[in-house]
């Protein structure tokens, strides 16, 4: 489980199509810790289709690849974990159908309770946001970025930060203890990938 790193996700709006690998593997040329296949709207069978062309790229590549809430997907296509939010697929369910090596992430909001728990539960990370205005996920709730530092100091496992994150203000998260930024709209939403990419992992090359 990388611990650092620029943490791309996809989104079916934005990357309909043959887009999605296009830009999937942009993004993966120009280095990612991580990426997570996310499509919401799709059919299983279209689903599976493009689940395993991105483990397809990401083996070439040496990334692992996540599947959101879909453990049946993810065993499928071979991925190495899935992401799960608070009211997904258990965390214990998951660590026993996927296994002792494989990667599990669990949303916890702002909640030092809920990622405390998930660190006890097995989880490999705990993902906090958002913390900035996120074009995915507008209604979610405001995270503090105090909550980073807090957390840091708590667990042993990695920290993610999620939502609305830039190049602009992505330095902060990481400052606050943040180790993977996690990155949907700034990275896919427009045609430059391969220079946003670049914006994003020199975050992680600054002194902090």
């Amino acid at each position: 489980m990388p611990e650092r790193g620029l943490y791309a996700i996809t989104d079916e709006a934005l990357l309909p199509g043959e887009l999605l690998l296009a830009k999937s593997e942009t993004a993966l040329k120009s280095g990612l810790a991580l990426l997570q296949y996310r499509n919401k709207l799709s059919t299983p069978t279209d689903r599976l289709k493009e689940a395993r062309a991105l483990r397809a790229l990401c083996l070439h590549y040496g990334t692992p690849l996540l599947i959101n809430d879909d453990i049946a997907l993810c065993l499928s296509v071979g991925a190495d974990g899935v992401h799960l939010g608070q009211g997904d697929a258990r965390l214990t369910f998951a660590r026993s159908a996927l296994g002792r090596q494989a990667i599990i992430g669990i949303t916890c909001h702002s909640d030092l309770t809920l990622a405390l728990s998930a660190q006890t539960g097995g989880a490999s990370y705990v993902a906090f946001g958002r913390f900035f205005a996120s074009q995915t996920k507008p209604l979610a709730s405001q995270a503090d970025i105090a909550v980073l530092s807090k957390a840091k100091a708590l667990l042993d496992i990695p920290i993610v930060a999620i939502g609305g994150i830039n190049a602009e203000n992505g330095g902060a998260l990481i400052t606050a203890g943040a180790g993977l930024l996690a990155v949907i709209h700034d990275l896919f939403a427009f045609p430059e990938v391969e220079s946003r990419a670049l914006k994003l992992n020199s975050l992680f090359a600054s002194p902090r």
